[in-house]
């Protein structure tokens, strides 16, 4: 329910002073597992995407924003996870590999960080896995405008990627599939 409130107050706010403006949302598929990746360059970059997609997106966030006063409790009650980025995280693995299991949307931020001058960063391996663990297509969507606090803020959904054809999860693949989600949302920028 807080959440819910949360996402219509923040929507009002993107729509008026933000001018928001999202294309692709027929390529968001209604319902099934799905990994969301997206470039980041803005601490905004998951409430907009949140706010953008119907379904509820569940974001691997870094852990330290967990300890974070309100922070901490707006990040838990969106949905995201805490993701420990000193190390393989197994207990993060686990938990994006349920959701997407149970047919949910995991977001990712393949690139690991913000990238402070907004070029793309090159990309971790982490999302490329959990699609090919667990056969979920990935969606690749670009962000932009979110820096600052004014100017034109726009998101654009590109076409899940299927991921049958690479039922292995060799570091090729991975590799591959990395590559290929980034150069999807390098379009889409």
């Amino acid at each position: 329910m807080i959440l819910r409130i949360l996402k219509f107050l923040v929507r009002i706010i993107l729509a008026l002073v933000r001018r928001w403006e999202i294309q692709g949302t027929e390529n968001i598929p209604g319902s099934g597992g799905l990994v969301v990746v997206a470039n980041h360059v803005s601490y905004w970059d998951p409430v907009v995407i949140i706010c953008a997609f119907k379904r509820r997106v569940y974001f691997m966030a870094k852990a330290e924003l967990f300890k974070i006063p309100v922070v901490g409790y707006v990040v838990s009650i969106s949905g995201a996870f805490p993701v420990r980025r000193d190390i393989t995280d197994r207990n993060a693995i686990r938990t994006a590999l349920k959701l997407l299991k149970e047919g949910q949307v995991v977001g990712v931020f393949p690139e690991g960080t913000r990238s402070h001058s907004g070029e793309m960063l090159k990309p971790h391996l982490g999302a490329a896995m959990l699609a090919l663990k667990t056969g979920v297509p990935v969606l690749p969507v670009a962000v932009s405008g979110t820096r600052g606090f004014w100017g034109k803020i726009r998101v654009r959904v590109g076409k899940p990627i299927p991921v049958e054809s690479l039922k292995s999860s060799s570091k090729a693949d991975l590799e591959a599939l990395s590559d290929l989600a980034m150069s999807h949302i390098a379009a889409l920028l």
